[in-house]
This record gives C-alpha cells, structure tokens and sequence, in this order.
C-alpha cells in the first residue's frame, strides 16, 4: 500500500504489519471532507489487498480523532498530496446529497467493516458525527480518557446519515440508542465504555503504546482465520441461527486446512507458542 503524507491524513506501515492511518490537521480538528473519504476508501482497499498489511489502525493528531466533516472546507485543498484526482464533493442538490452519502460517505464506512482486517480506531480526542461514525465502523475502539464521543446532529436539525443509526443499534440497543440521539449526547470516554461504544479507556499518555501492543498481538495471530471470524461475526448479526451455522462451516472448511491450524495443533502439543502466518511470509 501507498504510505506517506496525503491530504488530510498520513499512513505508515509499521512492525508486524500494522497499517497507522492519522489524521494530520489537528487545527480543523481532523475534520473529513469528500476527498479525503475518497482517498480513505483507497488506501483501505489497497490494505486489504497487500499481504504486508496484517491490522488498521485509524488515529487523529491534536485534540480530536476527528469532529466530523469539515463543512467550511469542503471541496478544498488542505494541504498535501492526493491519492487520486479531484472530484466534486456533492451535496450542491437533493440527489447530490443522496449521492454525495452512498458513494463516498456511507461508502467509507462500508469499506472499514468489509475490509477482512482486523481495524482499530485509536480515539485519542474528540469523536463526533463523521468521526464517531468511522470509530464505531472499526472492529475495536481504544480510547484516551480524555476522548469525547457523539452525534448530536439534532442540534443542526440533521441526520446521523452515514450509519450512526445502525452502528449505534448493533452495539447499544435501541432504547439506548433513541436516548444517545434524540438527546444530543456527546459522553465521556467513561460513559462511552458503560454504554458499550468502546472496548477500552486508557490515559491519553498510554494510548499509543497500548493500542500498538494489541495491534501486535492480532497481527501475530492466525491472520486467515481471524480474516474469516470477522467475517462471519457481521454476517451473523443479520443471519438466522441456521444461515450462520452454514456459513461458519463453509468457511471452516478453509480455516481447518490450511496451515496455521497445523501450527496450532503441533504448538499444542510441544507446549510452546504458534508461530502462526508462515504462508505471509513465503508470499513475502
């Protein structure tokens, strides 16, 4: 994948194959345009499809992940390169908003939850709207304890339009959820963990650190099967009993012969640890 400085975030490839994607203009608070989404879209296709890249990381610089779009600069340059050209940023009509959402903002969101790595959104700040939207899209939220996290779009007489709705349902509930919205909450790292939004809190100082240590552990573990159980966990949420119990199984049918599950079974018996991926590094 493309690494380097791009307009309106950074990408580094690190140890064990541990994309980190930042956001890198603390002075809008991070805030997310069409173009950026676009070039977001392509840099997460282009980690699904390099075997160098093992876990996403999604962080912000400053005091923010990131406070939603940057509606002011939409449309602009802000500085850096570009992945791709151009394109308008929508939303001038009707159906320039509706598409403006299904094809790039919505579409951003999709491309987290279908890319088959495992993501992690490192929320080191301010979460909200657009931001809060990406964080809950991840697989896992590591949060700073001073990191703040909501929607509130009901101030502006708005939508959460690119799928707060949904996301917040899958991890809330309903109930929650219609009082998470309808109230313009926006918690603390604290209550965001009470509420199920996050699976960590940690202080600010530690959340890097922490969030590379798990990165580690997920990159060094069997990343064929892990690929498919995080597929198949979406799957169940809209499944019946019956439909995920034949989709666990035809994807068993891949996860039990292939030869991180020999790895495991030898580990197992000589008691020590797998040494899990050696097919990454063959295809290295």
């Amino acid at each position: 994948m493309q690494t380097g400085h791009f307009t309106g975030f950074e990408v580094e490839l690190r140890d064990n194959g541990i994309a980190w994607i930042q956001f890198n203009t603390p002075e809008r608070l991070n805030g997310l345009n069409q173009a950026i989404k676009r070039d977001l879209i392509e840099t997460i296709l282009q980690a699904q499809m390099d075997n160098a890249v093992r876990v996403l990381v999604f962080t912000g610089t400053g005091r923010a992940f990131c406070a939603g779009d940057d509606i002011s600069g939409q449309g602009k340059e802000i500085g850096g390169d570009a992945l791709v050209p151009p394109i308008p940023p929508g939303h001038d009509s009707d159906i320039g908003t509706y598409e403006g959402l299904r094809h790039l903002s919505q579409t951003l969101n999709l491309a987290v939850r279908n890319c088959d790595k495992i993501s992690i959104a490192a929320v080191n700040g301010v979460a909200v709207q657009t931001g809060m939207t990406l964080a809950l899209a991840c697989d896992f939220r590591i949060a700073a304890e001073s990191a703040r996290i909501g929607s509130a779009t009901l101030r502006f007489g708005l939508l959460p339009d690119e799928g707060g709705q949904y996301l917040c349902v899958q991890l809330m509930g309903v109930a929650k959820t219609m009082d998470f919205f309808i109230n313009k909450r926006i918690v603390s790292a604290a209550e965001a963990m009470d509420l199920g939004l996050l699976h960590e809190v940690v202080a600010d100082a530690e959340l890097e650190d922490r969030v590379m240590a798990f990165a580690t552990e997920i990159a060094n573990g069997p990343q064929v099967s892990t690929r498919l159980l995080k597929r198949s966990v979406y799957n169940a949420y809209d499944m019946t009993f019956e439909q995920s119990l034949d989709e666990i199984a035809a994807k068993t049918a891949i996860s039990d012969h292939h030869p991180d599950a020999r790895e495991g079974g030898t580990a197992f018996r000589e008691k020590r640890e797998p040494e899990f991926n050696q097919w990454l590094k063959d295809s290295g």
